[in-house]
């Protein structure tokens, strides 16, 4: 079993190490060049690439990549997103943003499409490698791999930017994705199943048909409106939360070794008190208290707006929030993951975090025109905390939904 929490772990880190790039470095790195924030917002919006991975999903579970298939429908296809992801970083390495920001926002969103491949073939990876006793134990590895990689693309992005510039953060980034490739080594794919043909039928109307058989077509929709609508106030308010440090004040270094530091360490204790919460718990009931923690803690930030430049305040609020992201991730993935057949892995995990996404990256593409808007209405520091009040208020369907389907079906 270690070698199989170690590969999650891995897998994780560089599953994480993408999409945090894209979704917060990259916004910090365009605020140094004074990009306004609606602009940073449409900018980190390009992550919606991920929510739309279910249109592709069938690929993974019903084809192979020629040349890397003797080792696993899943583990070839892991193998390719890696590589690519590693030429794209690198290639990112030598743009200018003044310069050539269409090149960019382009080179960001394929490493965005080959980030989503991963992370269908991970997930399914990681769902096959156990059973669901063990499914715990292998979300935490996997969250905590995914948040040492938050900290590496944020934290030692940002002193190793102030320090050597940003080609050199990028490169650095690109040889760190070869540590999946060592995960990948240490385990054997357990579920080699031969690759059926892609097909509507066998690939995505059977998987669809197999969650309403199983939880009956009305709760099956109240289910995919929770998945929906969970994690809404993270994806928005996600979406702008480091430029929004960076903009009322912080230095990078204040941003990486206060905020950043302080985010892996809460997050860190979050992920094994949510697997405590899980275990303690029925899930539906935790799911409600990790929505109701979103909801104060997403308050911080409107706090943070007002209160002044104050390092504590910083560290106090990016705590409280990554301690809440900790638990709330560790039951997400085990919600998720009780929802899935093993027999359709891929598809339908895939089609569960794309719902979890979607609603919130459209939303995001509208956040930095939403602070900027609320700006010019009430003041700068004053509309960031009517946005976060906003973002805050998005908990409540989720909520509400929750209660409805524990009540009546659970």
């Amino acid at each position: 079993m270690i070698y199989k929490l170690l590969s999650i772990f891995l897998l994780g880190f560089t599953s994480g190490l993408p999409y945090i790039l894209v979704f917060s470095t990259v916004g910090i790195w365009l605020a140094t060049l004074d990009v306004s924030i609606s602009q940073i917002g449409m900018f980190s919006s390009i992550t919606i690439i991920y929510a739309l991975k279910i249109f592709w999903a069938p690929l993974v579970d019903s084809t192979s990549i020629p040349l890397f298939n003797k080792i696993g429908n899943r583990k070839g296809w892991i193998s390719l997103m890696h590589i690519l992801i590693i030429l794209f970083l690198l290639a990112i390495s030598f743009i200018s943003p003044e310069e050539n920001i269409i090149l960019l926002a382009f080179f960001i969103a394929l490493i965005a499409l080959f980030g989503s491949f991963q992370d269908i073939a991970v997930d399914a990876y990681r769902i096959e490698l156990a059973d669901i006793e063990d499914q715990g134990l292998l979300a935490s590895s996997y969250q905590y791999g995914y948040r040492l990689a938050m900290l590496f693309a944020t934290t030692g992005a940002l002193l190793i930017a102030s320090r050597a510039g940003w080609p050199l953060v990028f490169k650095i980034m690109a040889a760190s994705m070869f540590l999946g490739l060592i995960g990948l080594s240490l385990t054997s794919e357990s579920n080699k199943k031969s690759i059926n043909k892609l097909t509507f039928i066998g690939s995505i109307w059977n998987p669809l048909k197999d969650i309403f058989n199983r939880f009956g077509l009305y709760a099956s929709i109240i289910l995919m409106s929770i998945i929906a609508t969970y994690r809404l106030t993270d994806i928005v308010a996600g979406s702008v939360t480091s430029p929004f440090y960076y903009k009322i004040g912080f230095s990078l270094d204040e941003i990486a070794l206060i905020a950043k530091t302080t985010a892996l360490i809460c997050s860190m204790v979050g992920i094994l008190a949510g697997g405590f919460l899980v275990k303690v718990f029925k899930i539906y009931n935790a799911l409600i208290f990790g929505a109701i923690l979103m909801m104060i803690t997403n308050l911080g930030f409107a706090f943070l707006a007002v209160s002044g430049k104050s390092l504590l305040n910083l560290s106090i609020v990016v705590g409280l929030d990554s301690l809440t992201a900790g638990i709330v991730g560790t039951i997400n993935i085990v919600f998720l993951t009780s929802l899935v057949s093993k027999e359709y892995t891929a598809f339908q995990y895939a089609l569960f975090t794309s719902l979890m996404a979607v609603f919130g990256k459209i939303l995001s593409f509208f956040s930095g025109i939403g602070v900027d808007q609320l700006a010019l209405i009430s003041g700068y520091n004053q509309g960031w905390m009517m946005f976060f009040i906003f973002t805050s208020l998005l908990t409540l369907p989720s909520m509400l939904l929750i209660l409805f389907y524990k009540n009546k079906y659970a």
